[in-house]
Formats: C-alpha cells, structure tokens, sequence
C-alpha cells in the first residue's frame, strides 16, 4: 500500500514589508507599555538633540570663509586653509603645551583625590558626622566659577588678600598668586579640588555600597585589617566605575573649560595659561574669525573623540569592560 500523503505545515514567509509592519508593532507596544520611562527620558533627549546634534551642522563653516550676510550656502570653501593655519601658528604650541599640562595636573592631581575621600567616608560609622561631612564637602560644586575665582581673589590678591596680608605680618613678602605665572597652575588646580571634590565622591561611595559586605567578612575572617580589606576588596569591586571615569576624563584633554581659566586669565599669566578654549572665545567671539574659532573647536572634538576609543580599547585589551 502506498504511504498516506502527508500534509505541508512549512508557516508561510513573510514578505519584508509585513515584518517591518511587525517590527514596529512591537516597538510601539513597547513604548506603550513603557510610557512613563520615555516620558522620563524626553527632556534629556531633547536636550542632546538641541544642544549637541543640531549645532553640528554648523561644522561645516570650518571648511568655508564664513560671511553672516551670506550665510552657510553662500560663503566661499577654502577646504583646509583654517586648520593649516592653526597647525603653522607659533600659538599653537603653546595652547597645545599648556592644555596638556593642565591636563595632567587633572589626572595626576585631582582624579585620585576623590577616590581616596571615598574610601575615607566609607569607614566613617556615624551616618550624621557622616552626612554633615559630605554636605559641606558638595556645597562647592554649586557655586559657579564667579563666586570661586571671586573668593580665591579675596584670600590671594597682592593689595588686601587675606594670605598675602598674614604673608607680610610675619615678614615675609607679598606674592602675585594671581598675576604670577609660577603660581597660576597652581591656583587653577588648587580651585578645581576645592569646588569639584567633595561632588566627585557621589559615584565612588554609590559603588562602594554595592560591594557584597560578606566579601569584606571574608576578608576579616582572614585576618585584614581596614586598609587590607580596602586595597583587597573595594578598590577591586570599583575597578570598573574608576576605569570607566578615567577613560571619560580622557576625551576631555583638550576641553578643560572655557568659564574656570577666562576667569583666571591675564596679561601677565598668558603664557601659561591661554588654552584652546579661552583661545576660541578671543578669535571667534571678539574677533569674529568664526570659521578659524569653528576649526579650533572641530579639532578639539576630533582628538577628544579619538583619544576615548583609544582608551576603551586599551582598557579591553587589559580586560576591563570599557565604556562601550
């Protein structure tokens, strides 16, 4: 007897549009059933759209003599002539010196600090001489760079600063902290600690509470002490949170801050202390070489942007999860 024909159940395929019809089906149920989190997350996409993506196309006048009256589509292209002259100025150098320099007192100076205060509070028992200390080490950070650079001006000024008066009391002299260029980085970095250390410490203490307390009574049972089970069990445990800071910090090598070093800027500190961003503000803003100040910044963003995927790689390669 010949076998029963058996039926065909193979599903029909679906042709491309049906699964994009699909597709988005999905996507908007998900967003339906999620509402609320989207909701939450909107003003911070609008936010990056307006301010970060949007003004991106205004690059394009890096590569043109931009003329206001003629606008974007109108100006004539000089290709690459902003970024030769930028490269074949005898500033350059010295922008490119200073901001390094800066730099490096940044992560050799004042990346570790808060580390360190973490690790410090952490072993604080008190939860209120705790909160107190932490409320007046954040206070800083809510001040602008005016109130900060306008304090530091009444502690150090040659003529009534406070220091410099105590200075002359004891016999000694007066010193031009603020006009001296000996001093100036010192200041600068002395103002970044005092303003953005105790703000720092909020995501290194959020990382140490989330590391399991019996690793800790493991490590007691062992026989370690507190800077033992510190160097042995938190710093492990936030190894990935500082690693991921530091590569961050890293993309920020030539973006130090316009507001903070204008601020401390002058006649007599210009040598040390003119970077790329008050470097910006003086050729595009009260110049109006608005091309060139584009290139300068464009530069910034490129050396910015190639440094982070350096770092994320190396940070792989020694087996760290990177930023992405």
């Amino acid at each position: 007897m010949g076998g029963a024909v058996k039926p065909n159940h193979t599903l029909p395929t679906l042709s491309v549009k049906q699964e994009k019809g699909i597709r988005r089906q999905k996507i908007l149920a998900g967003i339906k059933t999620n509402k609320l989190l989207y909701l939450m997350i909107f003003p911070g996409v609008l936010y990056f759209l307006i301010f970060k993506y949007l003004p991106m196309a205004g690059l394009i006048i890096a590569f043109q003599d931009y003329q206001p009256y003629l606008g974007i589509l109108d100006s004539p292209w000089v290709g690459l002539k902003h970024f030769i002259r930028l490269f074949t100025e005898p500033t350059f150098f010295m922008l490119l010196n200073n901001t390094l320099i800066l730099f490096a007192l940044n992560i050799i100076i004042f990346f570790p600090l808060p580390i360190i205060l973490s690790l410090m509070l952490n072993e604080v028992k008190n939860k209120y001489f705790k909160s107190g200390i932490q409320t007046l080490i954040y206070i800083p950070h809510f001040m602008s760079w005016v109130i900060i650079v306008s304090i530091t001006y009444v502690f150090l000024n040659v003529d009534g600063g406070i220091i410099n008066e105590f200075l002359a009391t004891i016999g000694l002299g007066k010193i031009s902290f603020l006009t001296s260029p000996d001093w100036t980085r010192t200041v600068y970095i002395s103002q970044i600690i005092w303003k953005e250390l105790g703000w720092s410490t909020i995501i290194y203490l959020a990382a140490i509470t989330a590391v399991d307390t019996q690793l800790y009574e493991a490590a007691e049972m062992d026989g370690a002490g507190i800077l033992r089970k510190t160097w042995h069990v938190t710093l492990p445990a936030i190894r990935p949170v500082i690693i991921t800071l530091l590569i961050l910090k890293i993309g920020s090598t030539l973006d130090l801050g316009f507001e903070h070093m204008y601020l401390l800027l002058n006649s007599l500190n210009r040598s040390v202390a003119e970077i790329f961003d008050t470097y910006i503000y003086t050729a595009g803003l009260k110049n109006g070489q608005l091309s060139f100040s584009t290139a300068v910044g464009l530069f910034k963003g490129i050396v910015g942007l190639i440094l982070v995927i350096l770092a994320n790689k190396l940070a792989k390669k020694f087996g760290e999860d990177g930023v992405y």
